[in-house]
């Protein structure tokens, strides 16, 4: 996985951007040597999307046996969220 500064950003992201869409190359970016965000190609985003929809939906049936009433996905994934 590649690593660049916020600074290298800023001067080649036409760059930086074209490998993750072209090579599918990860890029974590850093600030202050501290990472604090990544670029992945989209295919990775969709991928990771799903699985946290399939996990969700997993917690959400253990949570309680029975079947109970419609909760927005988007209710799930915030209280998931919150949780420790």
């Amino acid at each position: 996985m590649t690593r660049a500064a916020m600074t290298q950003l800023r001067q080649h992201g036409r760059e930086i951007i074209g490998r993750v869409e072209f090579a599918g190359e990860r890029v974590i970016l850093e600030n202050n040597g501290r990472p604090v965000a990544a670029i992945v190609p989209i295919e990775d985003l969709e991928l990771l999307e799903r699985l946290e929809d399939v996990e969700l939906a997993r917690l959400a049936d253990a949570a309680d046996g029975e079947p109970g009433p419609d909760v927005p996905l988007a209710q799930v994934r915030s209280e998931s969220e919150a949780l420790p």
